[in-house]
């Protein structure tokens, strides 16, 4: 077999035991995320609770990164104390020991029984927990059979001169090898994984003892830079905790390295399996490195607050900036004030619409979820608003300012309907087509782009309408609403074509066009409503199409 082919080989099973890792963390935390999420924050009431409780969520989910990610978020938010947070850090990197060392045995009859069990409660499966669960059986199956398969190619480098020779010459120097191992275990986002493989390498004698305990060591830090990178550039209390894992490993590091060959040699003579030294090591280095961090975590946290100190907290996106009370007393300046805010909110829904236009061309779940919330910071600044003109004392002002305040509140009302038709309904139509893995033709999307062009365009329209009293842009909204009438009617009357073509999947996108295409003319509809009162003031607006109508029947 060519060096090419077993490289080849190598690199899809890896791939197969990333995904069988996948699958065990992604089907534990769909079946028991949120009582994870429930454990975690009770473990976190003291270090050795902590710690316990960290390697038992690791050992579930099979991925410290994913314990790291969800203790950095609650210690980053002040939930819990530091000093826990770390020490359920040090639980962490022991729980992902357990899987590794269930590995390092005979797993040649475990791994057939694991997915066949997983597949039938997948299939049978009468509730999405069992199924998740099963999942998660299926990818523990997958990453034992991919340290099978790891182990048979790696069996022909034993008399591979050229790859032995590449092995050799990558290993040579310890430092390098901790660096090319830390590598890989941070881009595969698993020190399991990375750990597996090394146990793989040192079965097949492709590397030395003490290479394969140096690749450990470098596992183990490549998976603490993770969380730390994850971190980067968000608020410096989320630092501390991957920080002070990265201590944790890197220290570790600085004690090991100088003494590989013997500690190598003496636990060989423990047990002489080249693949349990790793798998051994890896469990001595994550239990040693407990020990001596755990009665020192008061101090590292310490070290870490001053480090990265609490800093003030960010503008909240949806607290009023111009709503000053304290010019209450004075209403031309108050109602100026609240026409700021007002403008604010206008900025909010375009940001909405902007992303409501991209959400039916990718299926993007984060950037719906990220829509949905500023409709959050909408509802706040209009609460705000709609509070702070309610105590404009209102007896004081004059005509044109009453009319203002009127004006002021029928905009802020209609980009606030504006907001709940994104979230509540363009999103979550967004969202079920990404759930149903529906695809809109080329046409349709075109004419639902088109059509929120539109509607930025005329939401500009209706912010110069409200500034400057522009009654020319005040008609051509309100002429312009006409058109979506129009492009609803044709929508459907393409729709009523596809339903008598009887084909379920042409009727099913027909449909969903035709519902973005209402709730669209809906937005329309109240972007235009913004224009009506100054129209009226003006003569050029009818008070009723009926009326209308009727005189029209009359003259008949």
């Amino acid at each position: 077999m060519s060096a090419t082919h077993i490289l080849i080989e190598l690199l899809g099973e890896i791939a197969l035991l990333l995904w069988g890792i996948h699958m065990v963390n992604g089907g534990v935390q769909r079946a028991f995320g949120s009582d994870l999420r429930s454990a975690l924050g009770i473990g976190l009431k003291s270090r050795w609770r902590a710690f316990l409780t960290g390697i038992g969520v690791t050992a579930l989910l099979q991925s410290s990164t994913a314990t790291a990610l969800m203790v950095t978020s609650f210690s980053g938010l002040g939930a819990v104390e530091l000093v826990p947070a770390l020490a359920v850090m040090l639980g962490a990197n022991v729980g992902t020991t357990l899987i590794v060392q269930l590995a390092s045995f005979d797993v040649t009859y475990v791994f057939p029984l694991l997915i066949l069990v997983g597949v039938i409660a997948h299939r049978r499966g009468g509730s999405a927990m069992m199924r998740d669960a099963a999942q998660a059986v299926i990818g523990l199956g997958l990453m034992l059979l991919a340290l099978h398969l790891l182990v048979v190619t790696m069996r022909p480098v034993e008399g591979s001169a050229t790859l032995a020779y590449l092995f050799r010459a990558l290993t040579q120097d310890p430092l390098l090898t901790t660096l090319i191992a830390a590598g890989f275990a941070w881009a595969a986002h698993s020190s399991v994984a990375a750990v597996l493989l090394v146990m793989s390498l040192a079965g097949a004698g492709a590397v030395s003892g003490a290479s394969a305990l140096a690749m450990v060591v470098g596992c183990n830090i490549g998976s603490a830079l993770n969380p730390l990178i994850d971190a980067l550039g968000k608020e410096p209390g989320r630092l501390r905790v991957p920080v002070g894992n990265l201590i944790n490993r890197l220290v570790g590091a600085a004690l090991v390295l100088p003494i590989l060959d013997p500690l190598a040699d003496l636990l060989l003579r423990i047990e002489a399996s080249p693949t349990r030294l790793a798998a051994n090591f890896h469990l001595l280095f994550n239990l040693v490195m407990a020990a001596l961090f755990i009665a020192l975590l008061p101090l590292l946290a310490r070290l870490l607050r001053t480090l990265f100190p609490d800093r003030a907290a960010a503008a909240d996106p949806g607290a009023p900036i111009y709503l000053d009370e304290t010019a209450l007393a004075t209403p031309s300046v108050a109602l100026a004030n609240a026409s700021r805010e007002v403008l604010r909110m206008a900025d909010v829904v375009e940001e909405m619409l902007r992303g409501s236009q991209g959400a039916f061309h990718r299926d993007d779940r984060e950037k719906i979820a990220e829509i949905s919330r500023k409709d959050d910071v909408l509802d706040r600044l209009y609460v705000a608003t709609q509070r702070y003109i309610g105590m404009i004392a209102h007896e004081n002002l004059s005509a044109a300012e009453a009319r203002r305040i009127t004006e002021t509140l029928a905009l802020a009302i209609n980009l606030e309907h504006v907001g709940d038709i994104v979230e509540k309904n363009l999103m979550e139509m967004a969202a079920k087509r990404i759930r149903n893995q529906q695809r809109l033709s080329p046409e349709a999307l075109a004419a639902i782009s088109d059509m929120h062009a539109r509607l930025l365009d005329h939401l500009r329209l209706a912010v110069a309408v409200y500034m400057s009293h522009d009654t020319e842009a005040a008609r051509r909204l309100v002429s312009e609403k006409e058109q979506f009438r129009e492009i609803e009617r044709e929508t459907t009357e393409r729709h009523f074509l596809q339903m008598k073509s009887g084909r379920a999947d042409q009727i099913q996108t027909s449909a969903l066009q035709l519902d973005i295409t209402r709730d669209l003319k809906r937005i329309e509809a109240h972007i235009a409503a913004t224009a009506y009162g100054l129209l009226e003031q003006s003569g050029e607006l009818r008070s009723s199409r009926l009326q209308l109508a009727s005189e029209g029947g009359r003259a008949a």
